[in-house]
Parts: structure tokens; C-alpha cells; sequence
């Protein structure tokens, strides 16, 4: 997923997508972080802070991806752990719909 929301894995900062700032490496939304529990949030930090902060970390990006799943991943029932990360991750809580079919496929050829 880093390879085609960041350009090749890279921490990208903080860019305007769909109506909303999306930071780092997997591009993760404001309220994507929230719902993930806030990872590595430092006592006096903003949300806002610990949000753009984590996102351009690596482990801690992959940790809120891995806390997103374990919560939401049960919405995708039938689909490939790899298919439903994707779908979640680009369509939110019940992205398991055809709203990402366009994303999937974008996952699944950059797969090989």
C-alpha cells in the first residue's frame, strides 16, 4: 500500500486528498489515526501533532495500520487478509464494497 500511496514508500508529509489532509507513507487521515488508537501520542502532544508526526514514522504508521485492522478487519469477511487491509484501509470501516474495487486492483497489480 506504501508504494502507491506514497510514491514508492516514502515519507511524502502531508497532502490535501479527498477533501482532507492524508500524511506519510500510507497516507493516513486524521480520523484513521484517531480510530487507531492514537500510537506513540506523547504526553502534551495534539492529536494533530502526534498524527502528522506518526504518520511520517514508519513503525509507527505500521502499527496504526496493524491497530486499524485488528479493529475493523471482521467488516471484510471472505476476502484475503492482503485484499482486505486495502479495501479498509482506502474505504474506511466497511470498504469492503465496490466504492474501492479501483483501489484493490491497484493493490493487486503493483503485487505482481
Amino acid at each position: 500500500m506504501c508504494q502507491l500511496e506514497s510514491r514508492g514508500c516514502n515519507a511524502i508529509g502531508c497532502n490535501w486528498d479527498a477533501g482532507s489532509l492524508s500524511c506519510g507513507y500510507f497516507q493516513i487521515k486524521l480520523a484513521y489515526y484517531q480510530d487507531c488508537g492514537e500510537p506513540w501520542k506523547q504526553q502534551g502532544e495534539s492529536t494533530e501533532q502526534a498524527w502528522q508526526r506518526c504518520g511520517n514514522n514508519w513503525d509507527c504508521s505500521v502499527q496504526c495500520i496493524h491497530n486499524y485492522m485488528n479493529r475493523y478487519g471482521g467488516n471484510c469477511p471472505g476476502r484475503s487478509d492482503c485484499e482486505r487491509m486495502a479495501r479498509i484501509h482506502n474505504g474506511g470501516p466497511y470498504g469492503c464494497n465496490s466504492g474501492t474495487d479501483w483501489y484493490w486492483n491497484k493493490i493487486s497489480q503493483c503485487m505482481g
